[in-house]
């Protein structure tokens, strides 16, 4: 995520509305959540058309508002009515999100952000407080104060367009929902989700996780704390090493396919290629929803149908211990079934390591508080026997 100073576009007009301060009570609040969680279930497919697209690496959750809007995509709800409650321009929060710690305010009362990502989408907006009703695992339920961004102004790419009611930021930043949360008290900075093969899934801040069941691997120190990252790795294919090695790897959301470095993604098309020679399964290059695709007999279904002819990846992190967690990626978590009934590689070349639909069917916590990245068998299609939330 790349983040630039946009200039004031505040109307005039507005007055300041500020909530009730009764309402966050800082030590009722730690007295009572201190140490619990917050689960969000997720419904639908895992990459759905519309609603909140999950996005690891950014920090900020905006929404799409009628601030008004100046230019918005289409959205499957009506825009945001934001508060009149501003973040000030030299608040922490707002300070986190600009280019140079030696940032302009034109308006002092105001924070004013731009916000571009990979897929050429971006956002212009403003930083605004509000009130969410949450209920946390422990049954305790609370009105919280948190900032998030009100997006009056999108471009988006005609290419990767789809509806959308904004972002869900899920990254390390001062201004992500977590943090906010963790600085009042409520949860530990931790943050993970479970995201379902079969669609749904859940996402959660704080410990939703049986800890003996996880393998963990520390949080590289050489990112730019934008992002979770993890490394060096080295890519293992059908439990033989590959001679790929020192990958730093990448987990996120934002994307819809994983991605490989040119040097792994080519020697994994080489193993699979050799691999493959005597399947009954064929190249489809006339199927261009990927770069890689094969076709059968017939149309394939499902995933189960094929997924024998591939061998499974793993990703083995050396850590500089004697214990190498290994991050395994089964064939259903690295393929797809296009819609001309053919099965597609979804690992495609690009300039880093990046993990997405490799994390299905685990559940993956980010622990911001021990710089650890785990990961865990786990069975994402129903949410752990707790209270739940949805913004």
């Amino acid at each position: 995520m790349k983040v630039a100073w946009f200039g004031n576009k505040r109307k005039s007009g507005r007055n300041y509305i500020l909530p009730d301060e009764t309402m966050f009570s800082r030590p009722s609040l730690m007295n009572h959540a201190a140490g619990s969680s917050i689960v969000f279930p997720i419904y639908g497919n895992v990459y759905p058309v519309g609603y909140d697209v999950l996005h690891l690496p950014s920090e900020l959750t905006w929404l799409q508002c009628d601030a008004p809007c100046s230019q918005c995509s289409e959205t499957p709800h009506p825009l945001y009515k934001p508060s009149n409650d501003f973040v000030p321009c030299k608040d922490p929060l707002c300070a986190s999100l600009q280019p140079t710690d030696d940032y302009t305010c034109e308006d002092p009362n105001q924070c004013d952000y731009e916000i571009k990502y990979a897929d050429q989408y971006s956002t212009l907006g403003v930083l605004i407080n509000d009130v969410y009703l949450l209920n946390f695992t422990n049954g305790v339920q609370l009105k919280v104060r948190m900032a998030l961004g009100c997006g009056y102004d999108q471009i988006f790419s005609p290419s990767t367009y789809h509806p959308l009611d904004g972002i869900l930021g899920l990254g390390r930043g001062k201004a992500s929902l977590v943090s906010q949360l963790n600085s009042q008290g409520l949860v530990r900075n931790v943050i993970g989700h479970c995201l379902s093969s079969r669609g749904g899934g859940y996402i959660f801040f704080g410990n939703v996780y049986d800890s003996s069941k996880m393998s963990w691997t520390p949080i590289s120190s050489i990112d730019s704390g934008k992002h979770y990252s993890a490394g060096p790795a080295e890519l293992v294919f059908g439990g033989r090493k590959t001679g790929v090695g020192s990958l730093n790897i990448i987990f996120d959301t934002g994307s819809s396919y994983t991605y490989f470095n040119s040097q792994a993604y080519h020697a994994l098309i080489t193993l699979l290629n050799k691999e493959l020679n005597r399947k009954p399964i064929k190249a489809a290059p006339d199927d261009q929803t990927l770069p890689m695709c094969w076709h059968g007999k017939r149309p394939f279904r499902s995933i189960n149908e094929v997924k024998k002819y591939f061998k499974p990846l793993t990703l083995s992190f050396t850590n500089g211990g004697r214990v190498k967690p290994q991050f395994e990626i089964p064939p259903e978590a690295y393929l797809i079934i296009s819609k001309m009934g053919n099965v597609c590689l979804g690992i495609l070349n690009g300039p880093e390591v990046g993990l997405d639909i490799s994390m299905l069917d685990k559940v993956m916590v980010f622990d911001n508080a021990k710089q650890l990245i785990g990961w865990g068998p786990a069975d994402c299609n129903g949410v752990p026997k707790s209270r739940d939330v949805s913004l």
